[in-house]
C-alpha cells in the first residue's frame, strides 16, 4: 500500500498538542505530520522579553513532540518561501495552521494560502486561539461590536466547543528534513542579564499551563471577583503568558471556568468575563485594526500628549523611579517576572498617559519590549481604555490616583514592599532582585535613595484635567 503523503503543520500561537484543531486535522490526513515553526517578520519584529518567553514556549514544545515520537522543525525565513522548501523536501501535499487577527497575519496568511493552493497544496487555516471567529460576533444591526458588556451579554451563553484531547500517536515521516538549532536563534539575546532573573518567575509549557489551571480552578478561582484586585495576593491565574503563545487554550480555560460555576463558584462567571476581554480586543483587531497602532478614536489625533520618550519623568516611568510607589512597585515587578498584575497596568498606564500627558504610544511600545505575556491585541486595548482615546474606555477625566488606590488594594503595603528596596532597612528578595534584572546603564543601587515624585499627583491631575477641558470631544 502506498503511504500517504505527509501534512506540515505550521505551528505560531498555538505551542500546545491538546486542543490543537490543525494538529488533530493534519493527523487525520493519515500521513506523517512534519511541525514546522517559521523564524519570520513576525518573530524578528518582536520585543526582547516576548521574543526571549517564545524560545522557552518553542523548547518546551519540542520535547513534547519528541515524547510523541515527533520534532520541530524551525526554520527562519519568509513563511512562504519556508513553507515551498519543506514541502519541496518532503512530497507534503497539505498545510494546516492556526489562524491569527492582525492585519500582517491576515495579510501573509492570505498570500500564502493562494500561493499554495495554486500549486496544487491543500492549505487549511483552523480556529484554535479564540473562543469566538470575530466575525461571527454581530450586533443586531450585523456591526461589530464597540462596547464590551453588550458583547459579553451577546455571547456568554453560546456553546463553546470542548476542548480536543492530544493525539494518541503523532505519525513521523521515515526521514525528517533539516532543522535549524534553536540556540542559533539566540531569541533571548536581547533579555542579557535580566533573563536569570526572569526566568524562575516563568511557567512555561502545556503541562504546566494545564497545572496551573487546575490550581487557580481548585483555589483562588472563588474569590477571584475581589482577589484579581490585590497584587499582593495570588488571586489571579496568571494564565497570561500562557494564552499568548498557544500553550493552553481560551476553550480549556472557559469549560474550567464553566465547571467552577456549575459547582458554585458564582466568582468564575469574573474570570470568564476576562477572557471574553481577550476576544473583545481580537474583534476589535479584526474589526478595526488601527487600533494596533493609532487613536482608535480619530477625535484624540490633536490631544496634546507629548511624545518625547527621552524626557526625563519619562526615563523615571520606565525605571520605576517615579517616586509613586504603587507606579515603581509595578513597573519594578514587570522586571522581576516578566508580568505585572492587572490593577498595576491600569495604574501605571494612567499615571503614564494622565499625570506626565504622555503619549500611551510611548508606554504601550515599552510594554511590548518589556512583557513575557505580551499580546498585540490585549496590549492595545489596555494602554487606549487606560488612555481614555480607545473603544469602551475608561472615561477620559477619570484620573486614577495611585494613593488611594494603594489605600483600598495594598492597604499593608505588602506589594510596595515586595518590589521596592530603598529605603527599606531589610529588603525583600524579589526587591534585591530589580536591581539585578535592570541595565547596568541604568547604575541604580537599593543603597539610593527613594525618589520625590517626578510629578505631584494634584499637579498632574488638574494638568490632565485642564487639557481635558480645553479639547472639544
Amino acid at each position: 500500500m502506498t503511504r500517504k503523503p505527509p501534512s506540515i503543520l505550521w505551528l505560531r500561537r498555538d505551542l500546545r498538542i491538546s486542543d490543537n484543531p490543525s494538529l488533530l486535522a493534519a493527523c487525520a490526513k493519515g500521513g506523517p505530520v512534519i511541525p514546522v515553526f517559521i523564524h519570520d517578520d513576525s518573530v524578528a519584529h518582536l520585543g526582547a522579553a516576548p521574543a526571549w518567553r517564545l524560545g522557552l514556549s518553542l523548547a518546551d514544545l519540542a520535547n513534547t513532540l519528541s515524547d510523541k515520537g515527533s520534532r520541530l522543525i524551525l526554520r527562519k525565513g519568509d513563511a512562504l518561501d519556508t513553507l515551498l522548501a519543506v514541502i519541496e523536501e518532503t512530497g507534503a501535499q497539505s498545510v494546516h495552521w492556526s489562524r491569527l487577527y492582525d492585519p500582517e497575519a491576515i495579510a501573509r496568511d492570505k498570500a500564502v494560502k493562494a500561493a499554495l493552493k495554486e500549486r496544487g497544496i491543500t492549505a487549511t487555516s483552523h480556529d484554535a486561539h479564540l473562543l469566538f471567529e470575530p466575525w461571527t460576533v454581530e450586533t443586531q444591526q450585523g456591526g461589530f461590536y464597540k462596547v464590551y458588556t453588550p458583547l459579553w451579554r451577546a455571547v456568554k451563553d453560546r456553546d463553546v466547543p470542548e476542548p480536543e484531547a492530544a493525539p494518541s500517536r503523532i505519525p513521523a515521516p521515515d526521514s525528517w528534513p533539516l532543522s535549524d538549532r534553536l540556540a542559533n536563534w539566540a531569541l533571548g539575546a536581547a533579555m542579557h542579564r535580566g533573563a536569570e532573573v526572569c526566568l524562575p518567575h516563568q511557567c512555561v509549557g502545556e503541562a504546566a499551563a494545564l497545572e496551573r489551571l487546575q490550581a487557580f480552578v481548585d483555589g483562588p478561582i472563588k474569590d477571584y471577583a475581589t482577589g484579581r484586585d490585590l497584587p499582593a495576593t495570588s488571586g489571579t491565574s496568571n494564565l497570561s503568558e500562557n494564552l499568548t503563545h498557544g500553550e493552553i487554550s481560551a476553550r480549556q480555560c472557559w469549560h474550567s471556568g464553566l465547571g467552577a460555576l456549575h459547582a458554585g463558584a458564582d466568582a468564575a462567571e469574573a474570570w470568564m468575563k476576562e477572557l471574553v476581554w481577550r476576544e473583545f480586543a481580537y474583534h476589535l483587531t479584526y474589526h478595526t485594526p488601527r487600533i494596533l497602532t493609532a487613536n482608535w478614536r480619530e477625535e484624540w489625533d490633536a490631544f496634546p500628549w507629548n511624545e518625547d520618550a527621552t524626557r526625563p519623568e519619562v526615563i523615571a516611568w520606565k525605571q520605576g523611579r517615579t517616586g509613586v510607589p504603587f507606579v515603581d512597585a509595578a513597573m519594578r515587578e514587570m522586571y522581576v517576572t516578566g508580568r505585572m498584575h492587572n490593577r498595576g497596568r491600569m495604574i501605571v498606564a494612567s499615571y503614564l498617559t494622565k499625570h506626565l500627558m504622555t503619549h500611551w504610544k510611548i508606554g504601550h511600545d515599552w510594554f511590548a519590549d518589556c512583557l513575557t505575556d505580551w499580546d498585540p491585541a490585549s496590549n492595545a486595548l489596555g494602554w487606549q481604555w487606560a488612555a481614555g482615546c480607545g473603544p469602551d474606555a475608561t472615561p477620559y477625566f477619570r484620573i486614577f490616583n495611585p494613593e488611594t488606590q494603594i489605600k483600598k488594594f495594598d492597604p499593608g503595603h505588602d506589594y510596595i514592599h515586595r518590589w521596592i528596596a530603598e529605603g527599606t532597612a531589610a529588603p525583600s528578595a524579589t526587591a534585591l532582585s530589580y536591581f539585578d534584572a535592570i541595565p547596568r546603564s541604568w547604575r541604580l543601587s537599593p543603597d539610593d535613595s527613594y525618589p520625590d515624585p517626578v510629578v505631584g499627583l494634584q499637579e498632574g491631575r488638574k494638568r490632565a484635567l485642564a487639557a481635558y477641558e480645553n479639547r472639544a470631544f
